[in-house]
Order: structure tokens, then C-alpha cells, then sequence
């Protein structure tokens, strides 16, 4: 059984563990450029929070902005080096889009991450999820993650509302359980669960409930459709 997509958090882990009596193993790649990183029950273990190593045969690294490799911690996009055999030629009649898409030989995938001294890549956000606020970048999975902690939630999505002074700040979009009501007293509750298990500015300081959430085909969260519309400048 396997995942591929944004990192599995430890609940869903243990999850399948239970279910089905095994361990999901996790899969990271894009359509131009297919399996890059993985794990496996054994080789290598499966780490909650992290999508894995790099598969044999395969570059993978953080790097910056200008393309060069980031050390172990330090969080950047990425990248894929090329020439790699399941890495696309490039886009259709597009040679600006494929140049874009590249920092000298290092395919960009478009994600935030970062690599530990073993070689484990974790997934952040995607570059256009992040939410900005007081100067900190933030990946919304860690706070989705961190709210479906909490027994009242049955779905959560974390995006930046648009704020004077932070730029942006965490909002939670929630969808509860049955049996439990979106109250002043409940949205307290999640900010606290939150902020007690995560860094200060990765609390939501907005709480909304919702019956639903938009999903794609495939069931990721379609975090643009909740994000509030930015006012034009002047």
C-alpha cells in the first residue's frame, strides 16, 4: 500500500497500521519527473513526517534560489538533477516554461522542503500553500496535520488570510466531527491545541468551520478556493 502526494502524518501511519495490519509506504515525484524519493516498511524505515530518501540512482537536494545546494536543516526548493531518465524533455512547443523550470542543472519541483543529515527529505508546502506571516514561511501540512489531532475534527486546512502588519496570518478551515458544534469555545480550543504542540507563529489566530471543504478528484484540499480574495493596493 502507498502514498504519494504530501507527507503522511503519524496518525495516518498508525492508521494503517491497525486497518490493514501494514505500513503505507510513501512516494514523492512529479509528472516531469516521476518517483524520485521514497520509503518502505524496512529500506529505508519509514519516518512519520518524512517522504523519504532519495531512490538509488536518482540526485535529489534542497537548493536555494540561485541553484546551489542547501545543507542538511536549511529549508529551499526541491530539486532533481539532470540528465535523469524518468525526467521529462520539456513542455510542448514551451521553451521559455522549460527554461523557467530549471537553476543551471537542478529541475525546480515547485515544493519547499528540507533534507537531514540521513538523507530523509521532508515536504513542506507547495511554493504557492505557503503562508508568510512576520517573516516566517509556513507549510500548512504540519498544522493540518497537528488539528486532526484533536478528536472534534474530521477535516482541516490551514491558509494565509491577508494581514497589514504580518503580511499574512494562519487561518484554519475546519470541518467537525458529528456531534460536536463550531463555537467560540471550540475555535479556542483548536488555537490552543495548536499552539501548544507547534512553534508560536504556526497558530491559527482565525478559526472558521465549514460543512466541507473543497477537494480535487483525487482528495487534496483545494487550498486556493479558501483563501479570502487580497484587496488591490491604494
Amino acid at each position: 500500500l502507498a502514498s504519494g502526494g504530501e507527507s503522511l502524518g503519524e496518525d495516518l501511519i498508525e492508521w494503517g497500521r491497525e486497518r490493514f495490519g501494514l505500513t503505507i509506504n510513501e512516494f514523492y515525484g512529479q509528472t516531469e519527473c516521476n518517483l524520485m524519493v521514497g520509503n518502505g516498511r524496512d529500506l529505508p524505515p519509514v519516518r512519520p513526517g518524512w517522504t523519504g530518501t532519495a531512490i538509488p540512482g536518482h540526485e535529489v537536494a534542497v537548493v536555494d534560489e540561485e541553484g546551489r545546494e542547501l545543507p542538511a536543516g536549511a529549508e529551499g526548493s526541491i530539486a532533481f538533477r539532470r540528465p535523469d531518465p524518468v525526467m521529462f524533455l520539456g513542455y510542448w512547443k514551451n521553451e521559455k516554461a522549460t527554461a523557467e523550470k530549471f537553476r543551471g542543472d537542478w529541475l525546480i519541483s515547485g515544493d519547499l522542503g528540507a533534507r537531514d543529515e540521513q538523507g530523509y527529505f521532508r515536504f513542506i508546502g507547495r511554493d504557492d500553500d505557503l503562508i508568510t506571516s512576520g517573516g516566517y514561511r509556513i507549510g500548512p501540512g504540519e498544522i493540518e496535520a497537528c488539528l486532526l489531532r484533536h478528536p472534534a475534527v474530521a477535516l482541516a486546512a490551514a491558509v494565509g488570510e491577508p494581514d497589514p502588519i504580518r503580511t499574512e496570518v494562519v487561518k484554519a478551515v475546519v470541518v467537525l466531527k458529528p456531534g460536536h458544534t463550531g463555537t467560540l469555545q471550540l475555535a479556542s480550543e483548536l488555537q490552543e491545541h495548536v499552539r501548544s504542540r507547534l512553534a508560536a507563529h504556526e497558530y491559527p489566530r482565525i478559526v472558521e468551520f465549514r460543512a466541507e471543504l473543497p477537494l480535487t478528484a483525487t482528495g487534496k484540499i483545494i487550498r486556493r478556493a479558501l483563501r479570502s480574495p487580497r484587496k488591490p493596493a491604494g
